[in-house]
Parts: structure tokens; sequence; C-alpha cells
């Protein structure tokens, strides 16, 4: 059966999208929205209307065609020339990190020295945030997705930081149009558009959010798969570009997301009604047998293909380029450096993240010789 029945967690009566197939149907078909504010969300609590509208600007959460309008300008950013500068500087930036973690000493988190700090550098390369204000950005930045470690008054921690990441998009905005450099917000700042400063900040959020946490997830759990056979670090260092497509089918780091009819639809018999929710099983379609022999095995080599670890159809994740990028360069970096990395500890010690969106790890202790 295409569509599954499933209860959400407010009694809704909805559906679970679990093939490949009908993944791929639900993510490109117009008719289903992603709005928060009309679902019923599937991960806990919540009942259309308890979410408010998405802020103008946050593309993510918007259907066309607001959608169109956002995204348009920032298609044109992610150019060939943008991608190699960054991914110029992404070759030293992770050479410099990789110092750094040397010059801890073994044993070393992972995480903090290397997982967490990389992408973030990144982000600040493809917005433009100064060099003296990069640490304040990044602290913020690390605090919003979770990844800061701090567990005391978690919720009032990470809203302050979103208050203040928003008042620094705001800032960057005004000091990008007074003197613009070269960067993404910079371009965007001055291409011929009729956007406000407000929805030019909220696009900066959605860039910071999409591409910080999800990159240093995938570089800690991906490194843990590497690290659970040595086979494998030689197949990723004999193709990378192959490993990193293996790795995010295989991890799927978004395993799920939602859509909600906008009118009735129908999949393949099945009839979604007019305000019905879909939960969308990013991760199930990529193991999904029909698409792909042996799922559950990681094999590096494999073809992944119209894998779904970025999603599908208009809301595909903008950044995808740059994140193979990052990813390309920052696993051959690590084992390069460091041939016989190692956990420092039993696996079972290493503490994940307590989150039904976005897995990771807190924390990842590696030692080497």
């Amino acid at each position: 059966m295409p569509l599954s029945p499933m209860t959400f967690p407010d009694g809704h009566a909805g559906w679970r999208a679990h093939d490949h197939a009908t993944v791929r149907a639900v993510l490109a078909d117009g008719r289903f929205s992603i709005r928060p504010d009309l679902m019923h969300n599937p991960f806990g609590p919540g009942s259309p209307g308890d979410a408010p509208p998405s802020p103008p600007g946050a593309f993510t959460d918007h259907d066309p065609p607001d959608h169109t309008r956002y995204r348009s300008r920032l298609t044109g950013q992610f150019t060939v020339r943008r991608m190699r500068l960054l991914a110029e500087r992404l070759e030293v930036i992770t050479s410099e990190h990789l110092d750094a973690l040397a010059a801890q000493g073994s044993p070393a988190d992972l995480v903090e020295h290397f997982a967490v700090p990389v992408p973030g550098l990144m982000i600040c390369e493809l917005l433009g945030v100064p060099y003296g204000r990069r640490t304040e950005f990044q602290q913020d930045a690390m605090l919003l997705t979770g990844a800061s470690g701090a567990e005391a008054d978690e919720a009032v921690a990470m809203f302050a930081a979103f208050e203040r990441l928003q008042l620094f998009m705001l800032e960057m905005v005004a000091a990008k149009r007074a003197r613009p450099t070269d960067d993404l917000l910079s371009d965007l700042v001055h291409a011929d558009h009729d956007l406000s400063d407000d929805e030019m900040a909220a696009m900066g959020m959605a860039l910071l959010g999409g591409g910080l946490d999800t990159t240093t997830n995938m570089l800690s759990l991906g490194t843990l798969e590497l690290l659970r056979e040595p086979a494998r670090v030689r197949a990723m260092l004999a193709d990378p570009g192959a490993a990193v497509e293996e790795l995010l089918r295989y991890i799927s780091l978004t395993p799920a997301t939602a859509r909600t009819a906008l009118e009735d639809v129908e999949i393949d018999g099945v009839v979604v009604r007019a305000g019905d929710t879909v939960f969308v099983e990013l991760g199930s379609a990529n193991r999904d047998p029909a698409r792909y022999a042996d799922p559950d095995v990681l094999d590096l080599a494999r073809g992944t293909a119209g894998h779904l670890a970025f999603g599908h159809g208009i809301h595909q994740c903008i950044g995808q380029h740059l994140a193979r990028i990052e990813l390309k360069i920052a696993y051959p970096g690590l084992f390069t450096r460091f041939p016989k990395l190692r956990l420092a500890v039993g696996e079972g010690e290493l503490p994940h993240r307590a989150s039904l969106v976005i897995g990771g790890l807190e924390r990842m202790p590696v030692a080497w010789d």
C-alpha cells in the first residue's frame, strides 16, 4: 500500500508515506503544503493553528508563490565560482582545525574541535560574517542548534540565541548595504528585488539553520560509521564522492518531514483529504529494497542515484552542493591526517542528541597514535 494510515499525537487520522516512489510523489506534488501552521505535528502534540505562520523570508516553511519568490533570489547565488572559492577556503579551514585537534592531544572531542566549527565557519564564509564577529556568531548558532552542550535552561538559552541571531542578521543586512563584500548576503542585498530587510535577514537565518546543524551531525555520524570497519575508510579515501552519497543515503540525517493536503489528492488509489497531514519518511524511502539492493548494508561503492537525503521537489535542500563539498573535503582530510583514528570510549558511551528531527552526537571522544 503506497500510503499507510497512522494516528498522530493529537489524535489526527493521517497518513505515512514510506516507500521511495510514494515519498517522491508526495514531495513533488504542489497540492501538498509544507507550512507548519497548517499541519498536524507528527513529532509531538500540535494541531493546525498551534504553530504560528512562519515569518516572511523563512523560505523553507513557505509554499508558492512566496516560496518561489524567496528561493528564486537565492538559487542564482550558489554559483560555480562561489562553490569553487568556498571549496578553497574549506581546504584551509579543515587543515587549520585538524591542526587544532592535534594540538588538543589524544583523546579529544571530534564534535567540539572539528564537526561543529568547520561547518560554522563555512556558513560565515557564505554569508560574509566579519572575522571579528565570527566567535560571537558561532556561539549563538551552536546554542540555537543544541550543539553547545549547554544543559541549564536549554529552551531559554536557545530562544535568547535565536533573538540575538535575528538582530545580528539584520545588522549584517544593513552593513552589507553600506559596504558590500564578496559573499551571498551582499549579493542578495544589492540585487534588483523587492525584498525587505526583515525578509533578507530571515533568509539568512534559514540558510544558517539548514547548513550548520545538518553538516555538523553528518560529520560526526559519518565518521562513526567509517570507524566501524577499516575497509570503509579505505573505500572512502579511494572514492570520496561515492562514499559521501552512500553515507547520506544510509544515515538519512533528517529521517522524516511532513506535508498537509491543500485539497483532496489521490495517490495510487488512496485519497488524502484536504487538511490531512502525511508523515513523509525519508529514511525509510532511502532504504526501500525496491530501489536499493540490500538497503540496510552500508556499501560505499554503491550507486545511490536518487537518494532523498536532501529531500525532493521544490523544497529540496538549496545548499546541498555546498554540503557535498564540505563532506568530500572533511572526511578524507580527517583520515589522511589521523590514519589511526579510533573511538576513545565504547560506542555505547557516546551521548546521542535527544531529537526526533535531526539525529547526531553531543560528544565524540576520539584518539589516535
